[in-house]
């Protein structure tokens, strides 16, 4: 047993007696690490503090939004120890403890017989999805959103994003400017385009609400048994924000054909099918509490989100690889040229996805 972890494991109240820790997942943020204590099981995690700066808030954020889900899922005849996350307490009664490093750590109960997805390869699956952030967008509709605190800052501010990929391209730090002036061209088409969220959601426009902010498919916990949505996981880029965020990422990622490093961009395609799919279970789920202004703005949130993605992978590779892990040196082009695939199909395919909202959005009434 690593003693570094084991001293962090004796802060947390388990249950006395032998216990393991293993490596657990596959996520790039945080260590995370399986614990076995008797009969139970927890996830311990490392707070990443580069990524995270303040990770105190990250925790009191996490504290009162499952807070509140407990009580929404409890309202609805659920189990709120299986639909929602919860935090282990300290011995010291907190939910975190830091190392000899100053680094602090979180630990969560186990949810047994659930299983996680990586990518939505059929619609089923997909709306299944829509169906899960949907749900969770309706259970949190009364929290105070803007009472949350901004875990990373400006993390989907479109304009903000913008500026820093022209930053970027006026220090060209990596010396790759010349390879990929088309990529830039067409981001700089958006330049009108980048403030469109940001500026309803200032004007009132559409409603400041919880989002998620990282609404990937492996982000939902699934029944081992039944293959429904259990869970949604990782709450640590919870934040102040528009649903359209949430919306916007899950088409972005969910509605390719390809994954996001895909080098082949014939075989990079937005699929309607899939943006059938997710709307369906999304706007299912929230029927009448979706403003008609967020109706109008849900299939663009797609291409928007998609674009920001795209800017920040260009922006990276520019300025050398510092911020997205990269198993090549040309990671980071090849993903901003599937997001801009992506965003010529959406552009391309606009009227239908309109129409597919306007029918769920009737259907729903």
């Amino acid at each position: 047993m690593n003693q570094h972890i084991e001293s962090v494991i004796l802060q947390f109240d388990i249950p006395d007696g032998a216990w393991t820790a293993e490596p657990y997942g596959n996520g790039h943020i945080n260590d995370t690490y399986l614990i076995a204590a008797g009969e139970k099981h927890f996830i311990l995690q490392r707070v990443n503090g580069y990524v995270f700066p303040k990770p105190e808030d990250v925790i009191e954020n996490i504290e009162r939004v499952t807070d509140f889900l407990k009580e929404q899922i409890a309202q609805e005849g659920g189990d709120p120890e299986r639909e929602t996350l919860t935090l282990v307490k300290t011995q010291q009664g907190t939910h975190f403890a830091y190392d000899e490093q100053g680094n602090l750590w979180r630990m969560y109960l186990f949810i047994e017989d659930a299983v996680s997805r990586d990518l939505p390869d059929t619609p089923e699956l997909f709306e299944l999805c829509g169906e899960a952030f949907g749900k969770f967008q309706r259970q949190m509709g009364a929290f105070p959103a803007d009472s949350l605190h901004e875990t990373i800052h400006d993390f989907h501010n479109t304009p903000a994003r913008y500026r820093q990929l022209q930053d970027a391209i006026a220090r060209n730090e990596a010396g790759r400017l010349d390879e990929v002036q088309p990529e830039i061209a067409f981001c700089r088409q958006y330049e009108q385009e980048v403030r469109a969220l940001v500026d309803a959601l200032e004007q009132g426009e559409i409603p400041l609400r919880v989002t998620h902010n990282d609404t990937k498919l492996n982000n939902i916990l699934m029944d081992a048994t039944t293959g429904k949505a259990r869970a949604i996981i990782d709450l640590d880029t919870i934040m102040p924000g528009s649903m359209l965020f949430d919306f916007g990422d899950s088409i972005r990622f969910g509605a390719s054909t390809a994954l996001e490093d895909e080098k082949d961009l014939s075989k990079v395609h937005f699929s309607t099918e899939l943006f059938r799919a997710y709307t369906e279970g999304f706007v299912g789920e929230l029927r009448g509490s979706i403003t008609a202004r967020e109706a109008e703005l849900l299939p663009f949130s797609g291409n928007l989100l998609t674009m920001e993605c795209g800017m920040r992978f260009l922006a990276d590779y520019l300025e050398g690889d510092i911020y997205f892990a990269t198993k090549y040196p040309e990671h980071n082009l090849v993903r901003t040229r599937t997001q801009i695939k992506l965003v010529q199909e959406m552009e391309q395919k606009a009227s239908e996805t309109r129409a597919i909202v306007a029918d769920i959005m009737e259907a729903a009434r």
